[in-house]
């Protein structure tokens, strides 16, 4: 079957059937994405008859940062597993590969956007607006330090996702972000849920392995706060609230 084919097929892949993908597939290196700070690679995933794109991201690629420990990768998949746990649908599909060439490190699902928008655009159409609140929220549940511009895509049929997110679940409170339009609003209905169910029951049984101990107690810290606010976060004086560069 023509490598096109392949990819055309890929496109009508269910959530599953993706995971199954990037978790077996053999994985081929295209080449380095551009305007990444750590090592981050376009590549084909192929499995008999079917192959798609992916991005990985090898720990041995990852620049080392004073405030965030090594292995980024890990906290890509632990926010995929946060949002898939609660069936969120704001982070592409997402696993650790070990075989992986460059060895360890995340692949996740290639999101085939209109690069040419970005949240800066996107906020100028209210359609969007409900999911830009919830991805909102799950930025301040998974304390996000890095929603920059371009890292939210949309897709073509109007999907909105939220993509490098390896700057999260620091136990500290970083939360750094262009998504402030929407501040003093109710947290989303499917974003409290979530948080209810963490401060319940802890964190999702996926998450928990990916992260540290003091990062799922801050984690269910923050669903506590978010269940006695109830709104969405306005940006702090003391803090610094946006990332650089914005987008």
């Amino acid at each position: 079957m023509p490598a096109d084919e392949r990819q055309q097929r890929s496109a009508h892949l269910t959530g599953s059937q993706w995971l199954d993908l990037l978790s077996s597939g053999e994985i081929e290196i295209e080449g380095r994405l551009p305007y990444s700070s750590n090592y981050s690679y376009l590549t084909t995933v192929s499995c008999e008859a079917t192959s798609g794109r992916a991005v990985y991201k090898p720990g041995k690629g990852e620049r080392p940062l004073w405030d965030f420990g090594p292995n980024l990768y890990r906290r890509e998949i632990a926010t995929y597993e946060l949002s898939a746990a609660f069936s969120l649908g704001l982070v592409p599909e997402t696993v650790l590969r070990h075989d992986a060439p460059l060895e360890a490190g995340s692949l996740q699902r290639f999101i085939d956007a209109d690069f040419s928008a970005h949240y800066f655009t996107l906020i100028e159409e209210a359609d969007h607006h409900a999911r830009l609140r919830e991805l909102a929220g799950f930025d301040m549940l998974c304390n996000n330090a890095d929603r920059k511009s371009g890292h939210v895509l949309v897709d073509g049929e109007g999907g909105i996702w939220g993509i490098d997110n390896g700057l999260s679940f620091h136990a500290d409170d970083k939360l750094r972000t262009v998504i402030w339009e929407f501040g003093g609003e109710a947290i989303p209905d499917v974003v409290m849920a979530a948080c209810e169910s963490i401060a319940n029951d802890g964190p999702p049984e996926r998450v928990s392995p990916l992260i540290g101990e003091t990062e799922q107690e801050a984690l269910v810290r923050r669903a506590l706060r978010m269940l006695k606010t109830r709104r969405l976060p306005l940006p702090r004086d003391d803090h610094r609230a946006y990332p650089w560069p914005l987008v």
